[in-house]
C-alpha cells in the first residue's frame, strides 16, 4: 500500500468509529480541502472562519434534503493528528445516515481512505516517527493494562528516544572517519578509535538489554501461553473453570474427558494469560486420548508457563518426582500445584512442604487460595524491568532489527581490533545507522510502509 504523491494530497474520508448501529458514529476527513468541502455541505456557521479545536452544531444536507443534524470538530494544519487539515463528522449511529454522508463527500472528489493511511500521513508528515506510528495500532488493540502502559509509552516516544540517542553518537563518529578517508594520504585521526570502541560497547550494552527486554515485550503485547498440566481427574477443567469463572471445560470423574486443547484469555494483575487446559498426562491405550496427551506434550514444550497440578488424594511423591523431574528436563517455568486439599492425604501435605516448601495448595472445586496461585503465576513472569519504566521492546520488527544492529556492532569491534582500513569501519558503522534507522523510519521503503500500515484499521 504505497501512496503516490497525488493520493497524498488527496482529500480522504473513512468511518473513525466501529461499524454496525450504536448512538453515535464519527467521520473522519482529512486533506488540505476538508474544511473547505465541509463547509458546502454544513448548514450552521461557516466553517472556514472558525478556529482550530472548535465543535460546530448544525445539519448536513444534500442540497435541500437533510441527512442528519450533526457536530462537526474542526482541526486546523498543522495542530492535528495528520498535521493537515481535519474534520470529524458526529452522526447518529444509523448505517444508512454513516452511507449517505460519506457518499455525500465522494461525489464532491473525497477519497476513501486506505487502511492505516490516516496515521501514515501523520508520520510523513513528520507527526512521529515509525515506531510511534506502530504503537498507534498496539494501542488501539491493547486489551490489558501492561500492553496498554507499554503502547502508550512508545507512542510518546520512550522507544524512539532511547534508539535517536544511540544514533546520533553513532553518526558522529561516521563523519569523523568519512572525513579521515578524504585526507587518506595525510595519515591524519578524527575519530579515536579507543573512543570509538569505547562508544560502541555502550551501545551493544543497550541494545543487548533492548533485545533482551523482547521476552517481556512480547508476553505484555501477546499474552502469556500457560498450559494447566498433570494426570487425569487432578482437578485441570475444574481449575481453568475457577479462574475463568464459567464452565468452559467439561468436568467429569472420567478419566480422559479432556481429548483437546481448550483456551481461553484471563487478566491478572493487568497481564493477559492465555491459559490452555490439556488432556492429562498419562499412558492411554485409547487412541483419540493419546492425540490429546501427544499434543500436551508439544504445547508444553512452547509455553512461558506450566501448572503443574496433581490430586493430593490420589498422588503419591515418587509420581509427583519423576513428573518435576520431566518439567525440569523441558526448561520452562513451572508452578508445582497441590489440589483437592479438602481430600488431603496429611502425610503427603507434610511430605511436600518438607521436599518442595514452594508448593502452591490450592482447592479448585471450593475456590480456595486461587488468590495466592495467581500472585506466584505474576511473580514467574517477572514484570519488575516493566513497572520501574525500562524500555521494553514488543515489536518483532524492531527486535529484529536490533539483532541486525548488534551483529553489526559487534563487527566494528573485530574491524577495529583487527586495524581493518577506514572505508571498511565506515562500511559497518553505516551499517549499523541502517537498521536502527530502520527502527524509527529514518530508512525506509515503499514496501515496508505498506506492510506496516496494512494493518491498521480503516480510519486511524
Amino acid at each position: 500500500m504505497s501512496f503516490s504523491l497525488a493520493e497524498r494530497n488527496d482529500t480522504i474520508i473513512a468511518l473513525a468509529t466501529p461499524q454496525g448501529v450504536g448512538a453515535i458514529a464519527v467521520i473522519r476527513l482529512s486533506g488540505q480541502d476538508a474544511i473547505k468541502l465541509t463547509n458546502e455541505v454544513f448548514f450552521g456557521k461557516n466553517l472556514e472562519k472558525q478556529d482550530s479545536h472548535t465543535i460546530h452544531f448544525g445539519t448536513i444536507r444534500d442540497g435541500e434534503k437533510v441527512i442528519d443534524e450533526v457536530l462537526v470538530s474542526l482541526f486546523i494544519a498543522p495542530k492535528s493528528f495528520t498535521k493537515e487539515n481535519v474534520v470529524e463528522i458526529s452522526t447518529h449511529g444509523s448505517s444508512y445516515i454513516i452511507n449517505q454522508v460519506i457518499k455525500l463527500f465522494l461525489k464532491k472528489g473525497v477519497r476513501p481512505a486506505k487502511a492505516g493511511e490516516f496515521t501514515q500521513r501523520a508520520f510523513l508528515n513528520g507527526q512521529f516517527d515509525l515506531a510511534q506510528a506502530e504503537a498507534v495500532a498496539d494501542l488501539i488493540h491493547a486489551d490489558s493494562e501492561a500492553s496498554h502502559s507499554a503502547a502508550l509509552s512508545q507512542m510518546r516516544g520512550g522507544f524512539s528516544g532511547e534508539i535517536q540517542v544511540l544514533r546520533e553518537k553513532l553518526i558522529h563518529f561516521a563523519s569523523m572517519i568519512e572525513l579521515e578517508l578524504d585526507f587518506g594520504e595525510e595519515d591524519v585521526e578524527f575519530a579515536s578509535r579507543t573512543e570509538l570502541q569505547e562508544l560502541v560497547e555502550r551501545l551493544l550494552r543497550v541494545v543487548e538489554e533492548l533485545i533482551l527486554s523482547f521476552d517481556l515485550g512480547n508476553v505484555i503485547k501477546n499474552g502469556v501461553p500457560t498450559v494447566i498440566a498433570g494426570k487425569p481427574n487432578a482437578g485441570k477443567s475444574t481449575l481453568l473453570n475457577a479462574l475463568l469463572n464459567e464452565e468452559k471445560a467439561i468436568v467429569s470423574d472420567i478419566a480422559g474427558t479432556t481429548r483437546d486443547l481448550i483456551e481461553d484469555e484471563i487478566n491478572i494483575g493487568g497481564v493477559i494469560f492465555r491459559f490452555i487446559d490439556t488432556a492429562g498426562l498419562r499412558e492411554t491405550t485409547d487412541t483419540i486420548e493419546a492425540i490429546g496427551v501427544s499434543r500436551t506434550q508439544e504445547k508444553m514444550k512452547t509455553a512461558s508457563l506450566i501448572l503443574y497440578l496433581f490430586d493430593l488424594g490420589d498422588t503419591d511423591l515418587v509420581e509427583i518426582n519423576r513428573d518435576v523431574n520431566k518439567l525440569e528436563n523441558l526448561g520452562v517455568p513451572f508452578l508445582k500445584i497441590a489440589n483437592k486439599l479438602d481430600k488431603a492425604n496429611p502425610e503427603l501435605v507434610s511430605e511436600l512442604k518438607s521436599k518442595y516448601p514452594d508448593t502452591i495448595f490450592i482447592s479448585a472445586g471450593n475456590k480456595e487460595n486461587l488468590e495466592g496461585l495467581k500472585v506466584k503465576i505474576l511473580e514467574l513472569v517477572n514484570l519488575d524491568k516493566f513497572k520501574t519504566g525500562n524500555t521494553i521492546v514488543t515489536n518483532v520488527r524492531h527486535y529484529d532489527s536490533l539483532i541486525k544492529t548488534r551483529d553489526s556492532l559487534l563487527d566494528i569491534l573485530r574491524g577495529i581490533d583487527d586495524q581493518i582500513t577506514n572505508d571498511f569501519v565506515a562500511m559497518d558503522i553505516r551499517r549499523s545507522l541502517h537498521y536502527l534507522g530502520e527502527i524509527t523510519g529514518e530508512i525506509t521503503t515503499d514496501d515496508l510502509l505498506a506492510n506496516i500500515f496494512s494493518k491498521f484499521c480503516i480510519g486511524k
